[in-house]
């Protein structure tokens, strides 16, 4: 049996312990997916004048508790381009409704899943690293869990037409990115079958659980989804990561139908130092790459004794973060993000609107702000790289900066900015607003921390005069570039 207020002591005592990684975690997974509708919302939400805000606040609540509003939305509006603009004009909204289903389900679902692995292995791991969000993308094990939670998405929808039964259903379902975090490779119906039975005689608690958040959500929304980074969405997610681990618990003490599924046991019981030697030397025979190598970490979970292991070319040494670049290499970086960058907010509109942004397509004159902005952050972060949040703080910092110049410059020279944010309501005369900022602090700490060490180990295995060259031809082709919009 489990108690509304057991859980939600266990999960204040680890939110204090892990606070700066689970509120980073779940500020990551807002920014990323469709979770955390209140918090997610706010970031991007309009100004509205004071006779529609009853409108505004009438969106954000079908925000909060649907994400296919959107989507079916996208699905009328590319049949309608189809019909009424011809097949070409429809290519484009088609496209990005094509981009928006296959992120949902290869990226959003299993960053959910991978959410989830991080909460249940900080239960015991007081060092359990950010980066587990992304353990299914580094086990090369996305096919079966992606089809998984296709199947729970796809079934829910279903089920919603009945109000009630989608009701029950949410309950029903609700335990399976849990059991996905545990076990990624156990079949579709031995998943769904774990999820009921772990939810049997249950379904009652679970919703008054969900009904004793109602006043943290409030607070939530009253406070434009501040309260939500800060507190109220990792506090939500460790109640209920709490709850799947009593219930698993539960159910495997009790030797219930196809518990064996259930199959980490160092989710609940750390093993020592001398435990893990022994194990490896028992293990040193199998197929998994870890097995090889002495990997461990302390206050980290075992990675070496999870049924999963990750292909051997997908094991490498760690990425030197924080480490020191030539100037040949950062001319390359240079370039490499400016480009990256443009391209990703050309994709991002094209999957949000089905449409590219003719401003990201044709302002030619923002595409080597974005290098400097990637070489900007390389530079100020380099003694602080152990520190994300203070990573995080300096990238926000430096994108408002430079975004906010560009745009008062363009505007004193042209009489235009590039970017008019002033239909965002969190902006700064317009000219900056704090979802896209968030987005792109996001994407540097990406950029210092795994982007910036892979691109430059793969341009310094070329050679000296091959890294000169391709700089040069690199310069040359962003300068003609730019000046195609003075011709």
């Amino acid at each position: 049996m489990w108690k509304r207020s057991d859980l939600k002591k266990k999960a204040h005592g680890l939110l204090k312990q892990n606070y700066w990684k689970a509120i980073s975690v779940c500020f990551i997974i807002a920014v990323l997916t469709t979770s955390y509708r209140v918090s997610s919302a706010f970031l991007s939400l309009r100004s509205v004048s004071a006779e529609r805000v009853p409108d505004a606040a009438f969106q954000i609540t079908i925000d909060m508790f649907s994400s296919h509003i959107t989507l079916f939305y996208r699905i009328l509006h590319s049949v309608s381009a189809f019909l009424n603009e011809g097949i070409i004009a429809g290519l484009i909204p088609a496209a990005g409704l094509l981009l928006a289903f296959l992120y949902q389900i290869f990226i959003h679902n299993l960053l959910l899943i991978g959410e989830k692995r991080f909460f249940m292995e900080s239960h015991s791991y007081k060092k359990t690293m950010i980066s587990k969000i992304f353990f299914l993308f580094k086990l090369r094990c996305l096919l079966r869990p992606a089809w998984i939670m296709f199947c729970r998405s796809l079934f829910q929808s279903l089920w919603n037409l009945t109000i009630v039964g989608g009701i029950i259903r949410h309950y029903e379902y609700s335990m399976i990115p849990f059991i996905l975090a545990e076990n990624p490779k156990i079949r579709r119906r031995d998943a769904f079958f774990l999820s009921r039975q772990l939810t049997s005689r249950n379904k009652w608690k679970l919703f008054r659980l969900d009904l004793s958040f109602a006043g943290w959500m409030l607070l939530s929304v009253l406070t434009l989804g501040l309260l939500g980074f800060l507190f109220v969405n990792p506090y939500i997610t460790l109640c209920r990561s709490e709850l799947y681990l009593s219930l698993r618990r539960n159910y495997v003490l009790s030797r219930s139908p196809r518990y064996e599924l259930l199959n980490d046991s160092c989710l609940e019981h750390v093993p020592s130092e001398d435990e893990l030697l022994i194990r490896k030397a028992l293990y040193d025979d199998s197929n998994g790459p870890y097995t090889k190598i002495s990997y461990f970490a302390p206050e980290q979970y075992p990675v070496f004794l999870f049924s999963v292991q990750p292909p051997f070319r997908s094991v490498h040494s760690p990425v030197r973060t924080g480490r020191k670049y030539s100037a040949c290499t950062q001319i390359f970086l240079f370039h490499a993000f400016s480009l990256f960058a443009w391209l990703l907010e050309m994709l991002a509109a094209l999957i949000q609107n089905g449409t590219f942004d003719a401003d990201a397509v044709f302002s030619a004159p923002r595409i080597p702000l974005y290098g400097v902005y990637g070489l900007l952050i390389l530079l100020l972060t380099r003694r602080t790289v152990r520190r994300p949040v203070a990573v995080f703080a300096v990238c926000f910092t430096v994108y408002c900066a430079l975004e906010y110049g560009s745009n008062l410059i363009s505007e004193l020279l042209l009489g235009f900015p590039f970017h008019d944010y002033s239909r965002f309501l969190l902006n700064l005369n317009g000219r900056i607003y704090a979802g896209g900022s968030a987005a792109f602090a996001l994407l540097g700490c990406g950029f210092i921390y795994f982007l910036a060490p892979k691109w430059a180990e793969l341009f310094e295995k070329t050679g000296r005069s091959a890294r000169w060259t391709a700089c040069a031809v690199l310069t040359l082709l962003l300068a003609a570039f730019l000046t195609v919009p003075l011709l």
